[in-house]
């Protein structure tokens, strides 16, 4: 026995093949100094990526939710392409129909919320201040907040000033539209493309590799397939659920706003743990505004929605499919959002489930390769079920 299988933890990684992966390792870190010491050589290659982006992410979700009716046209004896045709002009008249009769009323409302959002914060911010000047801590806050009028009077100004400093903020804004309008018009394009030749685009990747890991990479794009699938297509059903849930209840209690208010709770709802505490935080202050009694009711309903979503609408669409964890979730979701901004926030889940399939496939090939007692223990499991 040489050096470097002399123990057990050396020979489960490969033995005198460990000094290879560790030369491996070395090389990946020496690509990530090139590339922060060198990185502008790379910004062509960046932009090209920012620009195909968001067209190519529409695309997929998209091609993720039509992908179940298209197969079923195809069952039926539908030719492909023509199923394709037909799917993507009901999906045009769908949203051609939301375009007409629901977004001039959300939008309508979207403006008179957002006229009278600073008289609503004014509302919650001198009642807060009368609750606690009157309380047991007027004290302490009359010492800390002498000028507290002073400082309510000058919000609109504070919001004036930041609201004029705009040149950079409408240069960002029109780069942003500019994005979304190329990746709107360029989307029906690649999702056409997508689902016509999508199913084989596998197979065509797996033909670049050697004959002899084609299965195993094939099982890895079926693991991703069928991640992204279960995640899209439930996320998306979950989230029309929480917006009618939201919109039954807000009708019921007379909030006002109420469509708005659910549209928003349907919206931020794909962003698990986060979504709900953003989505209630207008309709908070709208209802401690109305009434005391509003919040109680509004406190009510939510509750009731967060119950009915967490133990009986996911588990039953979504199931465990992703099988992660509720800590490991928040801790992805901060790590990403601070990476990538609201980006990451909304792709961190699927692109960590994307990479945990990669990472447990790998390790589970390592550990066939190097491990002569993985095929008795998938034995005793085997005989255990």
């Amino acid at each position: 026995m040489n050096r470097w299988d002399s123990t057990p933890v050396i020979r489960f990684f490969g033995g005198r093949k460990l000094l290879y992966l560790l030369g491996i390792l070395l090389l990946i870190g020496l690509n990530f100094f090139v590339f922060t010491s060198v990185g502008f050589i790379f910004n062509p290659f960046l932009i090209i990526i920012e620009t195909i982006a968001l067209p190519l992410i529409l695309s997929v979700v998209v091609y993720y939710l039509l992908r179940p009716v298209i197969n079923m046209l195809e069952s039926w004896k539908i030719k492909r392409i023509w199923g394709i045709l037909i799917t993507l002009l009901a999906l045009v008249g769908i949203i051609t129909l939301l375009v007409v009769l629901i977004i001039p009323f959300l939008e309508k409302q979207l403006i008179s919320l957002s006229e009278e959002l600073p008289r609503y914060l004014g509302d919650v911010i001198r009642s807060a201040d009368d609750w606690l000047r009157n309380s047991i801590f007027s004290v302490y806050y009359t010492n800390m907040f002498q000028d507290i009028d002073g400082i309510l009077d000058q919000i609109p100004d504070y919001i004036s000033s930041y609201a004029s400093q705009t040149v950079e903020g409408i240069t960002s804004i029109i780069s942003t539209l500019t994005n979304v309008v190329v990746a709107l018009v360029t989307l029906p394009f690649i999702l056409f493309y997508l689902l016509k030749d999508g199913h084989r685009l596998p197979a065509s990747i797996i033909r670049i590799f050697p004959p002899k890991i084609r299965p195993e990479v094939a099982s890895v794009f079926k693991g991703i397939d069928h991640q992204l699938s279960a995640y899209i297509q439930g996320q998306i059903i979950v989230s029309l659920c929480i917006g009618v849930m939201m919109y039954i209840g807000f009708l019921i209690i007379g909030l006002d706003y109420a469509l708005l208010l659910a549209a928003i709770a349907s919206v931020t709802s794909v962003v698990p743990y986060l979504g709900p505490v953003i989505a209630i935080t207008p309709a908070l202050i709208i209802s401690i505004v109305t009434s005391p009694f509003m919040v109680l009711k509004l406190l009510f309903v939510w509750t009731v929605v967060q119950l009915l979503e967490g133990k009986f609408i996911s588990p039953q669409i979504m199931g465990k499919s992703l099988h992660i964890h509720p800590v490991t979730i928040i801790f992805v979701l901060l790590t990403a959002g601070h990476l990538f901004g609201v980006v990451g926030i909304i792709l961190g889940i699927p692109g960590y489930a994307i990479l945990k399939v990669i990472v447990s496939h790998m390790f589970r090939w390592f550990q066939i390769r190097y491990n002569r007692f993985v095929e008795e223990e998938d034995q005793y499991r085997m005989n255990e079920e």
